[in-house]
């Protein structure tokens, strides 16, 4: 069985290499001979991921003005008011390969979440007209995020599978019935544990990751961090490593949260990861704090499947369903407006501290059943084909 991953930005974000990573190995544990492909924007940042059978330039092919693709790409457009011609040219670095697989699977995980897209509606159609099986792995997707245009995308997919119970109600809801539950392949993802850095403190050492992303979204939600820092410093001996885990050019953690170490490394009690690490030596320092902070959600599963009371600085449906099929509610997740207050912020953080093991012990009770639904996903595809 020859499978192709496609709709990959890079592994530049750790929460995209999770993702492959961690998908390509549960493939290939439960399925004997499975050959697993890579298509990408940036294939150079993908070399880590060493079991992957092939890794191969996805990025975009603009067209060139005046061209002959481009004249017919636009008297496409403007007199039948078809994309097809001009998005197959742009995406032909996907859609190349096609024939050469069984099964495609689009890993985006939250790309239906960003508007209209256009050229990976395009390679589906392309997929489905080549006869192959097309699969929406595990993906989140919100009430909001929907469209009419989206809806008829989504039912040329054999298979859906929705990493948590609030998307897979919401795809149903429409109608779709090509949908199955499991959850996200990061939860069975491998750690790797480096030297603690200088700073640590051992079990009592907590975690703080923040995003430009949600920086971006709410302004205010700086201030708020910030005071969330002094109040850990006032409030516990804890040390606090700030933890970045995308650090792709124009969206780094590791730039604004560098801003919050100048600030604090006075203390002795803020210290910084660095910016080059993977996802699996990540999740090993994440593994060994007391406590985790975060808004980026890959780097909160890394903390969740090892069992750390971890708070969610959530801004889409993904953060509320993962938190909520592991404690059955929507527990410690802040929304995007709600971390612009502080005192929501702080008040947030000492009830985490103060349910402590109760957390830790939900989160032994709950993880393994979540890691065999991400195993789930992969029993689900392998029935596409037999």
């Amino acid at each position: 069985m020859k499978i192709m991953m496609f709709a990959h930005g890079g592994s530049l974000n750790r929460g995209c290499e999770a993702i492959v990573r961690s998908s390509t190995n549960i493939i290939k544990e439960k399925t004997s001979g499975a050959k697993v492909y890579l298509t990408s924007y940036k294939p150079e940042t993908d070399k880590i991921i060493t079991k992957l059978d092939g890794i191969f330039d996805g990025s975009d092919r603009p067209i060139k003005k005046y061209s002959y693709n481009w004249i017919v790409s636009a008297l496409k457009v403007k007199f039948f008011n078809d994309e097809s011609y001009a998005l197959g040219k742009v995406h032909y670095n996907v859609i190349k390969h096609i024939k050469d697989m069984d099964i495609c699977l689009s890993v985006g995980g939250d790309n239906y979440c960003y508007g209209e897209q256009p050229g990976w509606y395009e390679v589906d159609r392309r997929v489905r007209a080549q006869g192959k099986k097309l699969v929406l792995w595990g993906c989140s997707i919100g009430e909001e995020d929907m469209s009419e245009r989206k809806l008829e995308d989504l039912k040329l997919f054999d298979l859906i599978l929705a990493r948590e119970t609030l998307t897979y109600n919401m795809l149903r809801e429409k109608g779709l019935t090509n949908v199955k539950l499991c959850a996200d392949p990061a939860f069975t993802m491998e750690k790797e544990e480096l030297a603690l850095p200088e700073g640590w403190q051992e079990e009592n050492t907590m975690g703080l990751n923040f995003s430009p992303l949600v920086w971006k979204k709410n302004q205010k939600s700086q201030e708020s961090v910030r005071e969330l820092i002094k109040h850990i410093l006032k409030t516990t001996d804890m040390t606090i490593a700030l933890t970045p885990h995308v650090i792709d050019e124009g969206n780094n953690d590791y730039e604004v949260l560098y801003k919050y170490y100048e600030e604090f490394k006075h203390t002795d009690r803020v210290i910084i990861l660095p910016d080059h690490l993977n996802a699996t030596q990540y999740k090993g320092y994440i593994a060994r704090m007391r406590f985790f902070i975060g808004a980026r959600t890959h780097a909160t599963i890394a903390a969740y499947s090892n069992y750390v009371p971890t708070m969610v600085l959530g801004y889409s449906v993904k953060s509320k369903g993962i938190a909520k099929d592991l404690f059955g509610e929507e527990k410690l997740v802040l929304g995007i407006e709600e971390i612009s207050d502080s005192k929501r912020l702080t008040a947030a953080f000492d009830e985490m501290v103060k349910e402590e093991e109760k957390i830790k012990n939900k989160l032994q009770e709950t993880v393994p059943r979540i890691k065999k639904m991400s195993y789930k996903a992969v029993k689900y595809i392998t029935e596409l084909v037999q």
